[in-house]
């Protein structure tokens, strides 16, 4: 297939649900625990601060919701996508009315909304790109667009935000960071729904139940078992290889000043290309070769690591190391976020969506909350060579779940045949 043929409107609508996606998640990790400790607050309250972003882990329980019933006001997907959108920008302009050391409850509360808003704002984000890119080439590019667009838009609160602190009230730099979410309220009115007749479950109870029964009819329980397995390993070795890495420059030598003009700016733009060259590769030689190549680099760069912690605190190995590793990252999440994509029915694709993404993400909170404990019990090398042989599984699972040799074709086939309402 062509790059003409997928470079169309869709992949601009991806684009704009990038960003919109983005902007109220970056804003809680970056831009809140800053004003925080800007403000005064104790590190160990802003450490229970990060308990707001629940939301994000547990968005599928809500999903059937979104699945079930309508907003009665532009259609299910973008319906759903206005209201979270409305909400996005009341919640996040109203930060700044009080200070967090007079009203952290009051802080916490409305940052507990923006995380509410956001991450339902994701299950109908989702559940419109699945439904609006109707092949294999076009889930790929415009998942990636999706994806790299996401990551940048991390840049408003994350530099924007920080610049203006030195120049604005923090009451000016919520509303400020609020406005920046018109850009989703403006794709939501001026995109149609991607799908005209929608398949409605005829109850809440349906709306559960279907998207574990379609996935599980769809294929034998073994096949479906090794599909979540593959979904949750394929990046448990390179998330947990990244899951410490500010600590482990830190205890290289490397000064904050380093870590923050050359990890941060080696780690986000590569990434930025290798995702959106991973989905341009993808629409040439289809997700299941993708899946083993980009798997291949994802796992050999975790040995950068193993180089970097026996070279210590020299910045140019620093950066050649992130750039490579994040490269990595960047074309492993093209390949497993269209192969996720790819997996999740149109008959139920806002619970299936929502189910495999968090599944996805499960790796990444696991590894924060053991790799501490293994390094302090190893040390840095040997946990490195860890993090490589735990992305074996992950690989090994392809033989069954995306075979090497299965031609892009005869997959596409298959997906539209299990998605056909």
């Amino acid at each position: 297939m062509h790059y003409a043929e997928v470079l169309n409107r869709r992949m601009l609508i991806c684009a704009g649900t990038g960003f919109a996606s983005g902007l109220p998640l970056f804003l809680l990790i970056q831009l809140v625990p800053a004003w925080l400790r800007l403000e005064g607050v104790s590190l160990t309250t802003i450490g229970f601060f990060t308990a707001i972003q629940a939301p994000y882990a547990f968005k599928f329980l809500w999903s059937p919701v979104l699945e079930r019933y309508a907003v009665p006001v532009l259609g299910r997907r973008r319906g759903w996508m206005l209201v979270t959108q409305i909400g996005l920008i009341l919640s996040i302009a109203a930060l700044g009315l009080w200070p967090p050391t007079d009203a952290l409850a009051f802080v916490s509360a409305v940052s507990l909304l923006v995380a509410i808003c956001s991450a339902t704002q994701d299950i109908a984000i989702d559940a419109y790109r699945r439904e609006v890119l109707p092949t294999e080439a076009e889930l790929a590019l415009g998942n990636s667009i999706h994806v790299q667009v996401y990551r940048l838009s991390g840049l408003v609160p994350g530099s924007l935000g920080l610049v203006l602190a030195d120049l604005l009230d923090w009451s000016w730099i919520f509303p400020i960071m609020a406005a920046f979410m018109l850009v989703g309220v403006g794709l939501t009115l001026s995109v149609k729904e991607a799908v005209a007749e929608p398949r409605i479950p005829p109850s809440l109870a349906a709306a559960v139940a279907e998207p574990f029964r379609e996935f599980f009819a769809r294929r034998a329980l073994g096949p479906a078992l090794a599909v979540l397995a593959f979904m949750f390993f394929y990046k448990l070795g390179d998330n947990m290889a990244t899951a410490l890495s500010t600590p482990f420059y830190i205890d290289l030598g490397f000064s904050p000043t380093q870590i923050g003009v050359i990890a941060k700016n080696a780690a986000l733009w590569p990434s930025v290309i290798g995702g959106l060259l991973g989905g341009l590769a993808i629409v040439k030689i289809g997700i299941n070769k993708a899946l083993w190549l980009f798997g291949g680099v994802q796992l050999a760069t975790i040995f950068g690591f193993v180089w970097l912690s026996g070279a210590g605190a020299d910045p140019w190995v620093l950066a050649a190391v992130i750039s490579a590793e994040y490269l990595g990252v960047g074309l492993g999440t093209a390949a497993s976020v269209a192969f996720i994509a790819r997996e999740t029915s149109r008959l139920a694709v806002a619970t299936q969506f929502a189910l495999f993404t968090a599944l996805a993400a499960l790796p990444r909170t696991l590894a924060s909350m053991s790799s501490g404990l293994i390094v302090d019990g190893i040390g840095w090398t040997p946990f490195f060579y860890l993090c490589a042989a735990l992305a074996v599984p992950g690989m090994a699972l392809l033989v069954w779940v995306a075979p090497y040799s299965t031609p892009a074709e005869d997959v596409q086939a298959e997906t539209a045949q299990d998605s056909a309402p």
